[in-house]
Protein backbone atom coordinates (compact mmCIF):
# COMPACT_ATOMS: atom_id res chain seq x y z
CA UNK A 1 0.00 0.00 0.00
CA UNK A 2 1.59 3.22 -1.17
CA UNK A 3 0.45 5.33 1.79
CA UNK A 4 2.45 3.25 4.27
CA UNK A 5 6.08 3.87 5.11
CA UNK A 6 8.08 0.96 3.66
CA UNK A 7 10.59 -0.91 5.76
CA UNK A 8 14.17 -0.31 4.68
CA UNK A 9 15.86 -3.70 4.81
CA UNK A 10 19.52 -3.52 5.84
CA UNK A 11 21.80 -6.02 4.19
CA UNK A 12 24.35 -7.54 6.53
CA UNK A 13 27.46 -5.37 6.47
CA UNK A 14 30.81 -6.87 5.66
CA UNK A 15 34.26 -5.38 5.85
CA UNK A 16 36.24 -4.74 2.73
CA UNK A 17 37.23 -1.98 0.35
CA UNK A 18 34.76 -2.70 -2.46
CA UNK A 19 32.76 0.46 -1.84
CA UNK A 20 35.34 3.27 -2.24
CA UNK A 21 33.60 5.85 -0.06
CA UNK A 22 32.85 3.36 2.72
CA UNK A 23 29.22 4.48 2.80
CA UNK A 24 26.13 2.35 2.28
CA UNK A 25 24.22 2.28 -0.96
CA UNK A 26 20.48 2.86 -1.10
CA UNK A 27 18.92 0.34 -3.51
CA UNK A 28 15.39 0.30 -4.89
CA UNK A 29 14.47 -3.06 -6.39
CA UNK A 30 11.68 -2.86 -8.97
CA UNK A 31 10.46 -6.34 -9.98
CA UNK A 32 9.35 -6.84 -13.56
CA UNK A 33 5.59 -6.83 -13.77
CA UNK A 34 4.00 -10.10 -14.84
CA UNK A 35 7.31 -12.00 -14.75
CA UNK A 36 7.61 -15.11 -12.65
CA UNK A 37 10.72 -15.81 -10.62
CA UNK A 38 11.51 -12.10 -10.28
CA UNK A 39 12.66 -12.78 -6.72
CA UNK A 40 15.34 -15.12 -8.06
CA UNK A 41 16.82 -12.21 -10.02
CA UNK A 42 17.07 -10.12 -6.87
CA UNK A 43 18.60 -13.02 -4.93
CA UNK A 44 21.27 -13.33 -7.63
CA UNK A 45 22.05 -9.60 -7.40
CA UNK A 46 22.19 -9.84 -3.59
CA UNK A 47 24.67 -12.70 -3.84
CA UNK A 48 26.92 -10.66 -6.13
CA UNK A 49 26.79 -7.66 -3.79
CA UNK A 50 27.66 -9.84 -0.80
CA UNK A 51 30.50 -11.48 -2.72
CA UNK A 52 31.96 -8.03 -3.44
CA UNK A 53 31.50 -6.79 0.15
CA UNK A 54 29.11 -3.99 -0.81
CA UNK A 55 27.28 -2.40 2.10
CA UNK A 56 23.71 -1.42 1.27
CA UNK A 57 20.11 -1.00 2.39
CA UNK A 58 17.22 -1.78 0.06
CA UNK A 59 13.51 -1.43 -0.42
CA UNK A 60 11.33 -3.27 -2.92
CA UNK A 61 8.73 -1.22 -4.78
CA UNK A 62 5.12 -2.24 -4.23
CA UNK A 63 4.10 -0.82 -7.60
CA UNK A 64 5.63 1.27 -10.42
CA UNK A 65 4.01 4.37 -8.93
CA UNK A 66 5.70 3.82 -5.55
CA UNK A 67 9.26 4.18 -6.90
CA UNK A 68 9.20 7.99 -6.89
CA UNK A 69 8.06 8.10 -3.27
CA UNK A 70 10.67 5.54 -2.23
CA UNK A 71 13.45 7.46 -4.00
CA UNK A 72 12.36 10.70 -2.35
CA UNK A 73 12.33 8.99 1.06
CA UNK A 74 15.80 7.46 0.66
CA UNK A 75 17.33 10.67 -0.75
CA UNK A 76 16.27 12.48 2.42
CA UNK A 77 18.65 10.26 4.35
CA UNK A 78 22.45 10.23 4.47
CA UNK A 79 23.12 8.02 1.42
CA UNK A 80 25.36 9.33 -1.35
CA UNK A 81 24.56 6.52 -3.82
CA UNK A 82 21.10 5.55 -5.09
CA UNK A 83 20.91 2.40 -7.22
CA UNK A 84 17.77 1.54 -9.17
CA UNK A 85 17.26 -2.09 -10.16
CA UNK A 86 14.73 -1.48 -12.91
CA UNK A 87 14.00 -0.20 -16.41
CA UNK A 88 13.59 3.24 -17.98
CA UNK A 89 10.31 4.07 -16.27
CA UNK A 90 11.67 3.11 -12.82
CA UNK A 91 14.77 5.22 -13.45
CA UNK A 92 12.50 8.10 -14.52
CA UNK A 93 10.48 7.91 -11.32
CA UNK A 94 13.66 7.72 -9.22
CA UNK A 95 15.05 10.85 -10.91
CA UNK A 96 11.84 12.72 -10.17
CA UNK A 97 11.97 11.57 -6.55
CA UNK A 98 15.60 12.65 -6.26
CA UNK A 99 15.00 16.10 -7.73
CA UNK A 100 11.97 16.64 -5.50
CA UNK A 101 14.30 16.33 -2.51
CA UNK A 102 16.19 19.53 -3.33
CA UNK A 103 19.57 20.77 -4.51
CA UNK A 104 21.51 19.41 -1.52
CA UNK A 105 20.48 15.85 -2.33
CA UNK A 106 20.95 16.40 -6.07
CA UNK A 107 24.54 17.56 -5.52
CA UNK A 108 25.33 14.82 -2.99
CA UNK A 109 23.80 11.70 -4.51
CA UNK A 110 25.09 9.70 -7.47
CA UNK A 111 22.49 7.71 -9.38
CA UNK A 112 23.20 4.23 -10.75
CA UNK A 113 21.21 1.53 -12.50
CA UNK A 114 21.14 -2.26 -12.72
CA UNK A 115 18.93 -2.89 -15.77
CA UNK A 116 15.83 -4.92 -14.95
CA UNK A 117 13.04 -3.91 -17.30
CA UNK A 118 11.54 -4.37 -20.74
CA UNK A 119 12.85 -0.93 -21.65
CA UNK A 120 16.51 -0.25 -20.80
CA UNK A 121 17.31 2.34 -23.45
CA UNK A 122 19.13 4.84 -21.20
CA UNK A 123 21.16 2.11 -19.49
CA UNK A 124 21.93 0.59 -22.88
CA UNK A 125 23.32 3.90 -24.16
CA UNK A 126 26.14 3.58 -21.61
CA UNK A 127 26.72 -0.12 -22.21
CA UNK A 128 24.90 -1.58 -19.20
CA UNK A 129 23.49 -5.00 -20.11
CA UNK A 130 20.77 -6.82 -18.18
CA UNK A 131 22.47 -10.15 -18.84
CA UNK A 132 25.80 -9.04 -17.33
CA UNK A 133 25.10 -8.26 -13.68
CA UNK A 134 28.67 -8.98 -12.55
CA UNK A 135 30.08 -6.38 -14.91
CA UNK A 136 27.40 -3.84 -14.00
CA UNK A 137 28.04 -4.18 -10.26
CA UNK A 138 31.79 -3.90 -10.74
CA UNK A 139 31.24 -0.67 -12.68
CA UNK A 140 28.98 0.69 -9.95
CA UNK A 141 31.59 -0.15 -7.31
CA UNK A 142 34.26 1.72 -9.32
CA UNK A 143 31.94 4.75 -9.11
CA UNK A 144 33.05 6.64 -12.19
CA UNK A 145 30.77 9.69 -12.26
CA UNK A 146 29.48 11.72 -15.17
CA UNK A 147 27.28 14.78 -14.96
CA UNK A 148 24.31 14.15 -17.25
CA UNK A 149 21.54 16.36 -18.57
CA UNK A 150 18.01 16.11 -17.24
CA UNK A 151 15.14 17.12 -19.50
CA UNK A 152 11.87 18.49 -18.22
CA UNK A 153 8.30 18.96 -19.37
CA UNK A 154 6.73 22.05 -17.79
CA UNK A 155 2.99 22.73 -17.94
CA UNK A 156 1.32 26.13 -17.98
CA UNK A 157 0.64 25.95 -14.22
CA UNK A 158 4.32 25.32 -13.46
CA UNK A 159 4.24 21.57 -12.81
CA UNK A 160 7.31 19.67 -14.04
CA UNK A 161 8.05 16.11 -15.06
CA UNK A 162 11.74 15.28 -15.57
CA UNK A 163 13.21 12.73 -17.96
CA UNK A 164 16.60 11.23 -18.87
CA UNK A 165 15.83 9.74 -22.28
CA UNK A 166 12.90 11.28 -24.15
CA UNK A 167 9.37 12.58 -24.36
CA UNK A 168 7.02 11.09 -26.97
CA UNK A 169 3.86 12.78 -28.18
CA UNK A 170 1.43 10.95 -30.45
CA UNK A 171 1.55 7.44 -31.87
CA UNK A 172 4.67 6.12 -30.12
CA UNK A 173 3.41 7.38 -26.75
CA UNK A 174 0.14 5.60 -27.53
CA UNK A 175 2.05 2.37 -28.14
CA UNK A 176 3.71 2.75 -24.73
CA UNK A 177 0.34 3.32 -23.08
CA UNK A 178 -1.31 0.38 -24.84
CA UNK A 179 1.64 -1.87 -24.05
CA UNK A 180 1.31 -1.08 -20.35
CA UNK A 181 -2.43 -1.75 -20.38
CA UNK A 182 -2.16 -5.02 -22.28
CA UNK A 183 0.73 -6.15 -20.06
CA UNK A 184 -1.53 -5.72 -17.04
CA UNK A 185 -4.21 -7.79 -18.76
CA UNK A 186 -2.12 -10.53 -20.34
CA UNK A 187 1.08 -10.50 -18.30
CA UNK A 188 3.29 -12.09 -20.99
CA UNK A 189 5.58 -9.90 -23.09
CA UNK A 190 4.84 -11.62 -26.41
CA UNK A 191 1.10 -11.18 -25.96
CA UNK A 192 1.73 -7.61 -24.83
CA UNK A 193 3.40 -6.59 -28.08
CA UNK A 194 0.93 -8.49 -30.25
CA UNK A 195 -2.08 -6.98 -28.50
CA UNK A 196 -0.53 -3.50 -28.66
CA UNK A 197 0.00 -3.72 -32.41
CA UNK A 198 -3.50 -5.10 -33.03
CA UNK A 199 -5.06 -2.33 -30.95
CA UNK A 200 -3.13 0.25 -32.98
CA UNK A 201 -5.26 -0.68 -35.99
CA UNK A 202 -8.12 1.06 -34.23
CA UNK A 203 -6.15 4.17 -33.25
CA UNK A 204 -5.92 7.38 -35.25
CA UNK A 205 -2.47 7.64 -36.78
CA UNK A 206 -2.22 11.44 -36.85
CA UNK A 207 -3.11 14.35 -34.60
CA UNK A 208 -3.15 18.06 -35.39
CA UNK A 209 -0.35 19.66 -33.37
CA UNK A 210 0.89 23.21 -33.00
CA UNK A 211 4.47 23.56 -31.75
CA UNK A 212 7.55 25.74 -32.10
CA UNK A 213 11.16 24.50 -32.40
CA UNK A 214 13.88 27.16 -32.69
CA UNK A 215 12.45 29.68 -35.17
CA UNK A 216 10.12 27.25 -36.93
CA UNK A 217 6.41 26.95 -36.19
CA UNK A 218 4.76 23.63 -37.04
CA UNK A 219 0.98 23.65 -37.34
CA UNK A 220 -0.29 20.53 -39.08
CA UNK A 221 -1.26 16.89 -38.68
CA UNK A 222 1.58 14.87 -37.16
CA UNK A 223 1.93 11.16 -36.45
CA UNK A 224 4.49 11.37 -33.65
CA UNK A 225 7.05 13.72 -32.08
CA UNK A 226 10.05 12.59 -30.05
CA UNK A 227 12.10 15.06 -28.02
CA UNK A 228 15.21 13.33 -26.70
CA UNK A 229 18.19 14.07 -24.51
CA UNK A 230 19.37 10.51 -25.28
CA UNK A 231 18.63 7.96 -28.03
CA UNK A 232 14.87 8.04 -27.59
CA UNK A 233 14.34 4.36 -28.51
CA UNK A 234 15.99 5.04 -31.87
CA UNK A 235 13.99 8.17 -32.74
CA UNK A 236 16.70 10.66 -31.70
CA UNK A 237 19.76 8.47 -32.39
CA UNK A 238 22.27 11.33 -32.43
CA UNK A 239 21.27 12.83 -29.08
CA UNK A 240 23.96 12.97 -26.39
CA UNK A 241 22.91 13.10 -22.70
CA UNK A 242 25.60 15.56 -21.62
CA UNK A 243 25.78 18.32 -24.28
CA UNK A 244 22.97 20.53 -23.00
CA UNK A 245 20.96 20.03 -26.20
CA UNK A 246 17.66 18.45 -27.14
CA UNK A 247 17.14 16.50 -30.36
CA UNK A 248 13.65 16.28 -31.86
CA UNK A 249 12.16 14.19 -34.63
CA UNK A 250 8.80 15.06 -36.18
CA UNK A 251 7.00 12.44 -38.29
CA UNK A 252 4.04 13.38 -40.46
CA UNK A 253 1.90 12.16 -43.38
CA UNK A 254 3.14 8.58 -43.74
CA UNK A 255 1.25 6.25 -46.03
CA UNK A 256 0.89 2.65 -44.86
CA UNK A 257 3.85 1.57 -47.00
CA UNK A 258 5.95 4.45 -45.67
CA UNK A 259 4.90 3.60 -42.11
CA UNK A 260 6.15 0.03 -42.48
CA UNK A 261 9.34 1.31 -44.10
CA UNK A 262 9.81 3.74 -41.21
CA UNK A 263 9.45 0.96 -38.65
CA UNK A 264 12.13 -1.03 -40.46
CA UNK A 265 14.45 2.00 -40.55
CA UNK A 266 13.83 2.57 -36.84
CA UNK A 267 14.91 -0.97 -35.99
CA UNK A 268 17.98 -0.72 -38.25
CA UNK A 269 19.17 2.64 -36.95
CA UNK A 270 18.31 4.66 -40.08
CA UNK A 271 15.23 6.43 -38.74
CA UNK A 272 16.36 9.98 -39.52
CA UNK A 273 16.87 9.08 -43.18
CA UNK A 274 13.16 8.42 -43.71
CA UNK A 275 11.53 11.06 -45.91
CA UNK A 276 8.63 11.54 -43.47
CA UNK A 277 11.01 12.46 -40.62
CA UNK A 278 12.32 15.95 -39.97
CA UNK A 279 15.07 16.31 -37.37
CA UNK A 280 15.99 19.28 -35.16
CA UNK A 281 18.55 20.14 -32.47
CA UNK A 282 18.15 22.95 -29.99
CA UNK A 283 19.26 24.28 -26.62
CA UNK A 284 16.03 26.30 -26.33
CA UNK A 285 12.71 25.25 -24.88
CA UNK A 286 10.35 23.60 -27.35
CA UNK A 287 6.84 24.99 -27.00
CA UNK A 288 3.76 22.85 -27.62
CA UNK A 289 0.80 25.21 -27.95
CA UNK A 290 -1.73 22.45 -28.69
CA UNK A 291 -1.56 18.68 -29.12
CA UNK A 292 -5.35 18.13 -29.31
CA UNK A 293 -5.43 15.34 -26.75
CA UNK A 294 -2.50 13.30 -28.09
CA UNK A 295 -0.92 10.84 -25.65
CA UNK A 296 2.33 11.94 -23.96
CA UNK A 297 4.98 9.67 -22.42
CA UNK A 298 8.25 10.36 -20.60
CA UNK A 299 10.92 7.64 -20.75
CA UNK A 300 8.34 5.16 -22.01
CA UNK A 301 5.74 5.93 -19.33
CA UNK A 302 2.44 7.57 -20.30
CA UNK A 303 1.63 10.64 -18.20
CA UNK A 304 -1.52 12.77 -17.86
CA UNK A 305 -0.72 16.15 -19.37
CA UNK A 306 -2.55 18.63 -21.56
CA UNK A 307 -1.24 21.48 -23.68
CA UNK A 308 0.18 24.04 -23.60
CA UNK A 309 3.53 22.90 -22.23
CA UNK A 310 7.27 23.40 -22.79
CA UNK A 311 10.07 20.86 -23.01
CA UNK A 312 13.53 22.02 -21.95
CA UNK A 313 16.87 20.77 -20.62
CA UNK A 314 18.94 21.23 -17.45
CA UNK A 315 22.57 20.74 -18.59
CA UNK A 316 24.73 18.39 -16.50
CA UNK A 317 22.18 18.37 -13.71
CA UNK A 318 22.81 15.11 -11.82
CA UNK A 319 25.69 12.67 -11.28
CA UNK A 320 25.30 9.29 -12.96
CA UNK A 321 27.56 6.26 -12.46
CA UNK A 322 28.92 5.17 -15.86
CA UNK A 323 31.13 2.23 -16.91
CA UNK A 324 34.72 2.42 -15.79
Amino acid sequence: MDNLQPRITPAHQQTGDATPTGSRWAIIYCPKQGVRRSQQRWERIQALLTERHVSYDFVQSESPESVERLAHMMCQQAYDTLIVVGGDSALNRAVNGLLATGDEARNRIALGVIPNGRGNDFAGYWGFDESRDEQTIDWLIARRLRKVDVGYLRTADGQRRHFLNCVNIGLVANIMKLKYKTRRIFGLSSLTYLASMLLLLFQRLETHMHLRINEETIDRRIMTVCVGSCHGYGQTPNAVPYNGMLDASVVSHPEVRQLLEGMWMLFTGQFLNHKSVKAYRTSRRIHFADIHGATVSTDGMAIPVSSPFDIGIHPEHISFIIPS
